[in-house]
Formats: C-alpha cells, sequence, structure tokens
C-alpha cells in the first residue's frame, strides 16, 4: 500500500488537479509499543477551497468547504526521517509549484522546523484552539473555573486574539503585570508561560486576516485524524505494537484516511 500510495499516477493526478489551496497540517500522538510508549508523527496534505469571508465575532459559526483532496502518511520516526517523507511528497505532489501554502500546528518546535525546511517560508498559522486553551488556562489560574470574572476573561481575550493578535494580548499582559496587585506565584507564572508561547508564535497569529480571506485557522483536520485514523485503531486498551507493525498499520489508516482505499483495490485486483 505504502508503495502504491508514493508511485500512483492516479494519487498524483487527483491531488495536483483538485481545485483549492493548499493546507498542510501535522502533529503526533503517543502509542504504547514493546518498547514502551513512542509517538505517531502524522501529517495531512489537502487543498480546500477558499470559504466565506467572515469577522472575527463571527469564526465560529461560520461553514468550511470540504477538502477536495488529502493525501495522510503516519510513523513512529525520528524527526529527520519524517521530514524526508515530508520532501518527497512536496516533490511527488508538485507543492513547490504554488506560494499559496498555509501550514497549520500546535506550536511544537519540531512541527514549525520541518515545514520551514522544506516548503520554506508558507503562510503558518498557530492551531486557533491550542491558543485559545492558554488564554484560558490563565484566566482559570487568575480568576478560578465558572466564575464571572473569568467568563469576562475569555471572551475578551478570544476576541483580541482574533483581532489583533500578539499585539492586543500583550497589552493586556502589560496591564496586568503592571497592576500593584499582589498576585500568587502560580499566577504569575501562568501569565509568564502565556507571554513566551503567544511571542514566540506572534508571526502566526493572523488569524483576522485568514478570517476575511475565508482561509481555515484551525488544525482540527489533523487533530480529528489523530484520534479516528491513529487512536482509533492503534490505541485500543492494552494493546502493545511492535514497531515494524505499527508503521504498517499506520499507513493502512492513512490510505484510508486519504479516500484512497477503493483505488487501491482496485489496483491490487
Amino acid at each position: 500500500m505504502e508503495e502504491w500510495q508514493q508511485t500512483s499516477k492516479a494519487v498524483q493526478k487527483d491531488f495536483i488537479e483538485s481545485p483549492g489551496v493548499i493546507e498542510v497540517t501535522t502533529d503526533g500522538t503517543i502509542v504504547n509499543t514493546t518498547e514502551g510508549p513512542r509517538e505517531v508523527k502524522l501529517a495531512l496534505l489537502a487543498k480546500r477551497a477558499l470559504g466565506e469571508g467572515v469577522l472575527p465575532e463571527q469564526w465560529a459559526n461560520r461553514p468550511l468547504p470540504r477538502h477536495n483532496a488529502c493525501v495522510a502518511f503516519a510513523a513512529v520516526e525520528e524527526k529527520e526521517q519524517f521530514q524526508k517523507r515530508f520532501a518527497f511528497w512536496r516533490y511527488h505532489l508538485r507543492l513547490g509549484a504554488t506560494g499559496d501554502i498555509s501550514a497549520l500546528g500546535d506550536g511544537a518546535a519540531w512541527i514549525w522546523s520541518i515545514i520551514l525546511l522544506v516548503f520554506g517560508k508558507v503562510r503558518e498559522c498557530l492551531d486557533i484552539y491550542h491558543a485559545l486553551e492558554h488564554l484560558s488556562d490563565t484566566g482559570k489560574v487568575l480568576y478560578g473555573e465558572e466564575t464571572e470574572a473569568y467568563k469576562k476573561w475569555q471572551e475578551a481575550t478570544t476576541l483580541e486574539l482574533l483581532s489583533g493578535g500578539f499585539e492586543l494580548i500583550e497589552k493586556r499582559l502589560n496591564q496586568l503585570e503592571g497592576e500593584s496587585v499582589e498576585r500568587p506565584d502560580k499566577a504569575k507564572e501562568s501569565l509568564r508561560l502565556l507571554r513566551g508561547y503567544l511571542e514566540n508564535n506572534r508571526d502566526r497569529l493572523c488569524y483576522a486576516v485568514r478570517l476575511a480571506e475565508g482561509r481555515v485557522i484551525g488544525s482540527g483536520q489533523v487533530e480529528g485524524a489523530c484520534k479516528n485514523l491513529i487512536g482509533k485503531r492503534l490505541k485500543q486498551t492494552w494493546a502493545e505494537w511492535k514497531l515494524e507493525r505499527l508503521n504498517r498499520m499506520a499507513t493502512i489508516c492513512a490510505i484510508r484516511y486519504s479516500e484512497q482505499w477503493k483505488n487501491y483495490w482496485k489496483y491490487a485486483k
């Protein structure tokens, strides 16, 4: 199956000829093996038409077109080996022929390293749900979960992040840190970590522009794939995989997720 996926002219042709802008998403999920827990790295290369442009306050309710083409691949590999897989697919799917490539991820350093080394400078976007999770965690530490103050924090910081990226959040953090209120060490540490996380990704917080253009701002597709592509089959209770078999099964899962299953069996017959 892996050999067919990498050499099939049909897979290549379907992707190249499908309309839409290119989205690159990648993530990792832990699976139990006979050698201990290991990370399965997963990547999706997709093409999707642009949706309707919306304002930041409309982001949660906008409909997005389904992808027109998708190629998935997954394996337990070191970063350098997985990077080679990325490089192969970039060349095989002719992704270098367009400058309109979006890369979305959760902020892990290995993800952005691979994206830069394989694709060069593309439109990087920090997954909005991970960014909001960090904001929410800090709000809970500052105000307590389910309080009115926490709800106001969540609503205000969500809109600030979507509208102005790090710039508006930075102003809020500066204001909080400049107040004369004596905060517990846990609150100070939470504010420090939030600032560091968002500042390290400040060039990836271009949500307002992407929303206006009708682009995705979340890596939910690959997050869902980690759960449904990998998790459902490979993370069953008490299961422990030999690495070789795990990688083979990950290939089968990727073929199914890529909607290439029927095409493979037509070829195999």
